[in-house]
């Protein structure tokens, strides 16, 4: 079956003063979803709320679906700088301790806004994949092999298949969490860290 194409934005901002009105789009946006959910979530509730004309909207982007792309695209960038972020900040550092920072920063994307995050998770299953989401994807993964294989840690399967296992692992953890209206940060890390350390074999320290 054949998926519908991206919604894409009509173009990319230039200038500093079209960026930020692509950027109160986005939040009013993420604000609207956050605090409305689906039902309030319409162009004219998002020009509004961003303080631009429906036209200034429709300048960058041609419907609703292209917004709520452009805000599943935004939101998964951030999650991916911040993983490679919290791997530069602690390399060096055991496996545990580098294990500890990527999990920290997955559950507070997830918990920070969790009613965000859960809707956004929503649309981004409804949207057509997107070649720049899974190009992030596959740096992550490529984050987590070298991981292991810096950490020479003893594998239970083939690497490629850890590494989309751990991945899949962290993410669908989190994912349930959000679904299910979790709101304790430290619970679920200690989960998530109890369920990556069993699989890989690992002791806790």
């Amino acid at each position: 079956m054949t998926q519908p194409a991206i919604p894409r934005p009509r173009k990319a901002p230039v200038q500093a003063r079209s960026a930020a009105t692509v950027e109160a789009i986005l939040e009013a946006a993420a604000h609207i979803l956050e605090n409305e959910g689906f039902d309030g979530y319409t162009t004219n509730a998002i020009a509004r709320r961003a303080g631009v004309s429906i036209g200034s909207l429709y300048q960058y982007f041609p419907n609703k679906d292209a917004v709520t792309a452009a805000l599943v695209m935004a939101d998964a960038a951030r999650l991916h700088d911040d993983v490679h972020a919290a791997a530069e900040a602690t390399a060096g550092e055991d496996f545990q301790a580098q294990l500890n920072a990527l999990i920290d920063v997955v559950v507070a994307h997830q918990l920070d806004r969790p009613d965000l995050a859960r809707l956004i998770d929503v649309e981004e299953r409804r949207l057509a994949t997107d070649p720049a989401l899974a190009a992030k994807d596959a740096s992550v993964l490529v984050l987590i092999r070298d991981l292991l294989v810096a950490h020479r840690i003893r594998l239970p399967f083939d690497l490629d298949s850890v590494a989309r296992d751990l991945f899949g692992m962290v993410h669908g953890m989190c994912d349930f969490a959000g679904d299910h209206g979790e709101t304790d940060p430290a619970q679920l890390k200690a989960r998530i860290r109890h369920a990556v350390l069993s699989y890989l074999g690992v002791p806790a320290s």
